[in-house]
């Protein structure tokens, strides 16, 4: 990691040395799958406008079966990283590494959920969650179908299999969406601020649910948010960018057992702490 990075393992370590000690999860350090170095975004407008910089000089590493977080602010560039580790964004400059090898483009290995649902209205639930098993066409029918119903199973869609996307509310739709990714296999899981549009009650309901899903899979989660509180619910490890330019400003472990009480006081500490490290580098920042 760069200069700029600050990490403490076994708890969260703020810049001045201070560490909130936390309990370990058991979660074994898995080989580093990700690795951006020096990495870098710059945006070049089509009407003769100056370039914009969206990411500058960031480095980071996400080891297999993590649950990382990428935390910032609002236009911080947190999205474009995730885009372009999705490989639908291209690199500007520096490097971004997937299993040792520059990301080239998309592919199968990588599943991504969207802030918006991007769901096919003319299918049922189970005709959008069959939809991503069938593009794939490594499997028959019966096999497409079998795989649709477990996470039906998985996602709480059950009895809504024959329903229609514009039946159905927001937290139901966002839960469509991550059935047919998560029912591909894929080795990463992206996600885009998926929660930003829920109610506080269906979001906290997904969040529980995100975190049980993560402690039984092998997945890989990258997941984007500028919520402080959705961040240490969800993460093994928070990446905390500063605003625009993006700068990695911490690289945080978070060793906290699932599932998270919202109200265990370590959870509420390291809250704290978190707030503290962000407003040293975005006080006059509303996003957070």
């Amino acid at each position: 990691m760069n200069a700029r990075t600050h990490e403490t393992e076994g708890g969260l370590g703020t810049m001045d040395g201070s560490v909130t000690p936390v309990q370990e999860t058991g979660l074994a350090a898995g080989p580093i799958v990700v690795e951006a170095r020096n990495l870098r975004k710059v945006f070049t407008p089509q009407d003769g406008n100056p370039p914009v910089v969206a990411v500058e000089d960031v480095s980071f590493q996400i080891r297999r079966g993590e649950f990382t977080v990428l935390l910032g602010p609002s236009g911080c560039g947190k999205s474009t990283t995730l885009y372009m580790i999705g490989g639908f964004e291209k690199v500007s400059g520096g490097e971004l590494m997937l299993h040792g090898k520059p990301v080239a483009g998309p592919g199968p290995d990588r599943g991504i959920v969207f802030q918006d649902f991007v769901l096919f209205p003319w299918r049922t639930v189970l005709g959008n969650i069959m939809f991503g098993l069938e593009m794939m066409r490594r499997f028959d029918r019966a096999e497409i179908r079998a795989r649709a119903e477990h996470y039906v199973q998985h996602l709480g869609l059950a009895g809504f299999e024959n329903a229609y996307p514009s039946t159905l509310s927001g937290g139901m739709k966002q839960r469509i969406a991550i059935a047919r990714t998560l029912a591909t296999e894929p080795e990463f899981m992206l996600m885009d601020e998926p929660f930003a549009a829920l109610d506080a009650q269906t979001r906290d309901r997904l969040i529980a649910d995100l975190s049980r899903i993560a402690g039984e899979q092998n997945t890989t989660f990258v997941f984007v948010t500028h919520d402080v509180r959705e961040a240490i619910r969800l993460a093994d490890r928070i990446i905390v960018f500063s605003p625009r330019p993006s700068r990695v400003v911490q690289s945080i472990p978070v060793t906290l057992p699932r599932p998270r009480d919202s109200y265990d006081p370590r959870l509420l500490e390291i809250d704290r702490e978190l707030r503290s490290l962000i407003g040293r580098h975005a006080s006059d920042d509303p996003a957070f």
